[in-house]
């Protein structure tokens, strides 16, 4: 008798538990339907106000300019330095040059240290010393734990002040630019990207000019010393550091390390490459037999990160493109022409730089793809943007701001990258506000003034035999572009 009223009990506790169950599933269920909402119904709060973090910026007797930002997060301290300086300012014999001085500046060691001894102290602290040279600038950096910071620090002074410039590690990355020009022709998109620059800018210009295997060749180790003693100067560089630091402890270990490099009175700022466009028009076409479908670029010369435009303009890109752009909507989803789309007005700091529209396509598709894109250039200088289209590129915009200060690392480089090339400190917060102010009018009015579809360069990278309607239905006149690459050897028969 008593074991039936254990099993009754049992099964009573058992019928409650799956009764629990039940109406906690269907309250969830209830609940999930009556809350779910479309996601253009969410209300999000509004984005936090962006504050930069507390700084230090000095200049030392040399002419050196520091910033220091605290950041006590995590035991890490990282660096960079600024260099004015860039391979936009090599010899065109040489083109190269500037590459291979900031390579070498880290790979062939210091003075004091040989390049394996360098690695081997890096190596042993997680820590890391880099420095190379782009276009528009030369850099070295350095990411150290707080406690291998005055270590580090040495090293990374030692790379900056005092390069050894070994013959070997000269010789080694000169091989390496040799076998990447070799096979510069692998990839349809980087055809496309390289040959495109050299239609807008010209192909002798210093922001399209390309490493040739006998530019390589001209260099030496003394141009490397030349190109290095001509720009490597405190007074030419612009030092950040950020992370776990005391600023007091950290401002004298940069007095110490760097305090007594001298600087170069004679210095001047460099006379920038002028530009101006070596086409404003016509259709360019690299055939490539063993291709499936094309690579697409219109585009012409554009502008300035500092244009009074300029935040309309990047309106005018969220316009244009991502999943609810003209460009996506209707090339690729109603027309089905494209794998990907994309038009943006893309400006540089000093220079002007490109508006470029393109995509890639199947190879029967390569003429009403192109034909396509040119279309909705037209569009969006002639049809006012919809209230949901401003809305909808403005708040893109403005929601991804954020990204520009992930961490303080970021914000310190950008403080920095502002005053390398004369920008206000305040200026990605002034740009912040114009966004924020752009109206549809705005938008079409620099639609209107900036974009030029009558002088588009068209370079298409493809299949000759596939791209059916031929390319001439673009234009009379295709002008074939030849990538064979000077001085390449042919290959050896079996």
């Amino acid at each position: 008798m008593a074991l039936k009223i254990k099993n009754g009990k049992g099964l009573i506790y058992a019928l409650v538990a799956v009764f629990a169950c039940l109406l906690l599933t269907c309250n969830f269920s209830l609940a999930a339907t009556t809350e779910a909402k479309h996601y253009s119904e969410l209300q999000l709060p509004a984005l936090p106000e962006i504050k930069i973090p507390k700084y230090e910026r000095f200049v030392l007797q040399n002419g050196l300019v520091v910033y220091l930002m605290e950041d006590h997060e995590l035991p890490l301290v990282n660096g960079t330095a600024f260099v004015r300086t860039g391979n936009r300012l090599e010899p065109m014999e040489k083109v190269g040059l500037a590459g291979f001085t900031g390579a070498v500046m880290r790979t062939g060691g210091t003075k004091q240290h040989s390049a394996d001894e360098l690695n081997e102290i890096l190596e042993q602290r997680a820590a890391s010393v880099e420095a190379s040279i782009g276009e528009s600038s030369g850099s070295a950096s350095f990411d150290a734990l707080s406690e291998d910071l005055e270590t580090v620090f040495g090293l990374f002074a030692e790379v900056l002040r005092s390069p050894a410039f070994a013959q070997e590690k000269l010789d080694l990355a000169k091989t390496q630019a040799k076998g990447g020009i070799a096979r510069r022709n692998d990839n349809p998109d980087g055809i496309a990207s390289r040959e495109f620059k050299k239609l807008i800018y010209g192909k002798d210009s210093p922001y399209s000019r390309t490493i040739e295997y006998a530019t390589v060749d001209r260099v030496e180790r003394e141009d490397l010393l030349k190109f290095y003693q001509q720009y490597f100067h405190p007074n030419n560089i612009i030092l950040g550091i950020v992370g776990d630091f005391d600023s007091k402890k950290m401002r004298s270990l940069v007095q110490a390390k760097f305090g007594d490099w001298n600087r170069n009175p004679g210095i001047a700022k460099p006379k920038l490459p002028s530009v101006s466009p070596a086409n404003t028009g016509g259709v360019f076409f690299v055939n490539q037999p063993q291709l499936t479908q094309s690579s697409v670029l219109l585009g012409h010369l554009g502008g300035r990160f500092d244009s009074p435009d300029y935040a309309a303009l990047d309106v005018l890109n969220g316009v244009l493109n991502g999943f609810g752009g003209r460009l996506f909507n209707e090339l690729r989803s109603r027309q089905g022409l494209a794998y990907s789309v994309y038009g943006e007005w893309s400006p540089r700091y000093d220079y002007p730089g490109i508006f470029i529209a393109g995509g890639q396509t199947r190879s029967d598709a390569t003429v009403q793809f192109v034909k396509a894109l040119q279309a909705e250039i037209k569009r969006i200088q002639t049809q006012r943007v919809t209230a949901k289209e401003l809305a909808f590129a403005k708040e893109s915009t403005l929601n991804s701001f954020v990204f520009n200060f992930q961490d303080p690392s970021q914000t310190l480089s950008r403080l920095m990258r502002y005053e390398y090339y004369g920008y206000p400190a305040d200026f990605l917060f002034r740009y912040q506000k114009a966004v924020a102010a752009t109206t549809a009018a705005d938008v079409q009015r620099v639609a209107r003034e900036y974009l030029k579809p009558e002088k588009l360069v068209t370079l298409v990278v493809g299949n000759q035999t596939a791209i059916q309607p031929p390319l001439t239905q673009l234009a009379a006149q295709v002008t074939p572009i030849d990538v064979t690459i000077p001085g390449s050897q042919p290959q050896a028969k079996n």
